[in-house]
């Protein structure tokens, strides 16, 4: 460890990793049996690494990332680890090119990590670096749940009550909306009144289908919210579908930046928001988020990345509820805890995560 008091960028490592899925994930807009991940690693001059992971989804997009995160850190090679401003810099660098899509998924990484040795260079958890408090945050279970076969979907359910939740959701858009109203009726024979559902339909239906559907859903009772029932982008038609259904609407998965977000609540399309840390801008994004969602009066969750967004929501003055997968429980030394539904989030410096090696190795692409 050097003695230069400012904290600066040295380098950026990034890293493949094809890991498998406990749960493969069956959804109306296709299947995830193995979580396509990118490693993070930035290195800072006084030997504190920040850590961060990126979802792919393919190995051909990891390439393009890998390529991304390549040059990014070239271009912050000795810069200062002030997280806002190596933020900006990258978002300026990229102007020309739009950043959206995978030009916007490794500026988040970056970011994330950026923020992760920033916090272990003040030895505080992340949440604390941000002014929050390390706390408990509620969590449902989205790791199953999927376009199963009706009659398999409570054994699961089931199963994921028994991994210490009392929250769940379950995905939707089967060929025919009686076999939806089937799906969410044998979820909720094993849920009961105590249990909070949501459901999912994955950008997978028309505005009149998603319509129709919703109404249904609302005569069934009992679900929290309807998550992306059409295309993420179609605000307008989105707004049509919360007009006509009592069930609240949720969306912002796919917010490519908070300019997304805006627009989206401009249309007064949904009742909740969801952002995705690794699309809205990283930390920076989250917080610029937190602060439109405050102002909107507007309940905000988390959709993947647990390990991060439990951090973040803890500081979100709206928050709502954290999205648990364990997609990257397998390359990580020490899991986020759940306990009674709630996430426990690590009262240790950064954002918690630290890298099992060997089964990076094992998992390395």
């Amino acid at each position: 460890m050097t003695t230069d008091t400012e904290l600066k960028i040295t380098g950026v490592m990034a890293r493949p990793v094809m890991v498998p899925m406990a749960r493969p994930l069956y959804t109306a807009s296709g299947a995830v049996e193995q979580a396509a991940l990118i490693l993070v690693d930035v290195e800072t001059n006084q030997g504190f690494t920040g850590r961060s992971y990126l979802f792919a989804f393919t190995p051909h997009i990891q390439q393009s990332i890998l390529a991304l995160l390549d040059g990014m850190g070239a271009m912050i090679q000795g810069d200062a680890a002030s997280p806002y401003e190596v933020e900006r810099k990258l978002r300026a660098k990229h102007l020309l090119l739009g950043v959206h899509n995978v030009v916007l998924f490794a500026i988040s990484g970056i970011d994330m990590a950026v923020w992760d040795a920033y916090a272990k260079s003040v030895e505080l958890p992340l949440v604390r670096a941000l002014g929050g408090s390390v706390k408990q945050v509620a969590a449902y279970n989205s790791n199953g749940l999927g376009i199963l076969p009706i009659a398999d979907l409570p054994q699961e359910a089931e199963q994921l009550l028994a991994e210490g939740f009392s929250a769940m959701k379950l995905r939707l858009g089967r060929e025919k909306a009686a076999d939806d109203l089937a799906a969410v009726r044998a979820v909720k024979q094993v849920a009961g009144d105590d249990v909070t559902l949501m459901c999912d339909f994955n950008q997978g239906l028309s505005v009149s289908e998603a319509i129709l559907r919703c109404r249904m859903l609302d005569d069934e009772g009992g679900l929290l919210w309807i998550e992306e029932p059409v295309a993420a982008e179609d605000y307008p038609g989105i707004a049509k579908i919360s007009q006509s259904t009592h069930t609240p609407i949720s969306i912002g998965e796919n917010f490519m930046g908070i300019e997304q977000m805006k627009d989206a609540l401009r249309h007064q399309c949904c009742d909740f928001v969801m952002p995705d840390v690794q699309r809205i801008s990283g930390v920076s994004g989250w917080m610029r988020a937190a602060a439109l969602a405050d102002a909107q009066r507007i309940e905000m969750s988390s959709h993947l990345f647990p390990e991060y967004s439990s951090h973040l929501l803890a500081v979100t003055p709206t928050c709502h509820w954290l999205e648990y997968v364990d997609w990257a429980v397998p390359v990580l030394q020490e899991p986020l805890q759940i306990e009674s539904g709630y996430a426990q989030i690590p009262d240790r410096p950064g954002s918690g995560i630290d890298w099992n090696e060997s089964a990076v190795e094992k998992y390395l692409v």
